[in-house]
């Protein structure tokens, strides 16, 4: 059965991405401001979605803290996408032996634990701001991204138009942008999607830890990590209004992805049924 495209959710993904990074004219109050003699302010009209701790307005905290979570997760995904379709690539038209070690060696990281290699990774590039920790989790995100790819490569590397490209000269990565990538892209984009889910979470997750941003730098997981005051002082909406934006961005991110999955599953069971159909 076809599934539907998730209006609603790429509505409410594009809403929030667009509020984030043009938050300018629609914050109230400047998100870094540490007004204490409005610390712990329930909702209300003068704050919307109450104060902190610290006294700093919720309303404009969420809007450019998603602006800093979004960054890192369009960022990691950015890095990790390039280093899977680099090593699938290379893996999937290099010779046998070659292609047995890298994949060796992608199936070795990847059978580490994702959380302790980003944390170990953070320890060596010392303390974590949106760069440093966007290169981190790019880093360790990338190899089952790059398992896809080079199966992919596998099954396109010896196709007509490839070989051509290949006799009249075409170098490697000429052939990979020109005739790999736009036949592969449709299979990792899902996985692309589901990256940027997956950076976002990790982020939240370190910065919960207290491993991740500092608590002065607002993203959606430094907001998070101040849940144990929020619980001790029954301030509830410093939990509730964070964790409702950042659940509702990942839903949207995972609707999408799992839109795009069985897009690429009915494109090639399509291909199969088509080559089926050739040899009878």
């Amino acid at each position: 059965m076809k599934k539907k495209f998730p209006v609603f959710s790429l509505l409410t993904l594009t809403v929030i991405v667009i509020l984030c990074f043009a938050c300018g004219p629609i914050m109230t109050k400047d998100p870094l401001y540490m007004d204490l003699a409005h610390c712990n302010e329930t909702p209300g009209k003068e704050f919307l979605f109450g104060t902190d701790t610290m006294g700093r307005d919720i309303f404009s905290m969420i809007w450019y803290g998603g602006r800093i979570s979004l960054t890192i997760g369009f960022l990691a995904t950015l890095l990790s996408t390039a280093l899977a379709v680099f090593v699938g690539s290379v893996s999937g038209c290099a010779p046998a032996r070659a292609d047995g070690i890298l994949m060796r060696l992608t199936e070795l990281i990847l059978s580490v634990p994702s959380l302790l290699l980003t944390i170990f990774l953070q320890a060596v590039f010392g303390r974590a701001n949106v760069y440093s920790l966007s290169v981190v989790i790019g880093l360790t995100g990338w190899m089952s991204m790059a398992k896809v790819v080079r199966t992919e490569v596998l099954q396109l590397k010896n196709t007509d138009y490839v070989l051509a490209a290949k006799c009249l000269g075409g170098g490697f990565f000429h052939v990979l942008f020109c005739h790999l990538a736009p036949n592969f892209f449709p299979s990792v984009l899902f996985m692309a999607i589901m990256n940027v889910r997956n950076a976002i979470v990790v982020e939240s997750t370190l910065s919960f830890m207290g491993l991740g941003l500092p608590v002065e730098t607002v993203s959606w997981g430094s907001m998070l990590s101040l849940s144990e005051n929020a619980l001790l002082s029954r301030s509830w909406w410093i939990i509730m209004v964070p964790g409702v934006f950042l659940v509702g961005t990942l839903l949207c991110l995972t609707n999408l992805g799992n839109y795009m999955r069985g897009s690429t599953n009915r494109r090639h069971s399509n291909l199969g049924c088509k080559k089926m159909i050739k040899k009878i």
